[in-house]
């Protein structure tokens, strides 16, 4: 348990912190299986959709820390290719 006003509050900082990020990486995943999913079904204009809705979740989450940038590339390059491969 924390000893000190400043380690409470960090305690605190920290969960919320610990909540949004958590909210944050289940959205992405949430939005990956629904773009992987109108790929499977062979649903172009669906999966582009999806792909752009995608990378600005992949974006936001760059912004606010939640994962990096390098991570992020590679998820829209993959992603890109996956619908690449439906053309």
């Amino acid at each position: 348990m924390a000893n000190t006003l400043s380690a409470e509050r960090r305690m605190r900082k920290s969960a919320r912190r610990h909540q949004r990020n958590k909210a944050v990486r289940s959205r992405l995943k949430t939005l990956q299986k629904r773009f992987l999913a109108s790929v499977q079904q062979g649903k172009k204009d669906e999966a582009a959709a999806a792909l752009r809705t995608m990378q600005s979740a992949l974006d936001k989450a760059v912004k606010s820390g939640v994962i990096q940038k390098a991570t992020a590339s590679r998820k829209k390059s993959r992603l890109s290719v996956k619908l690449a491969s439906l053309k």
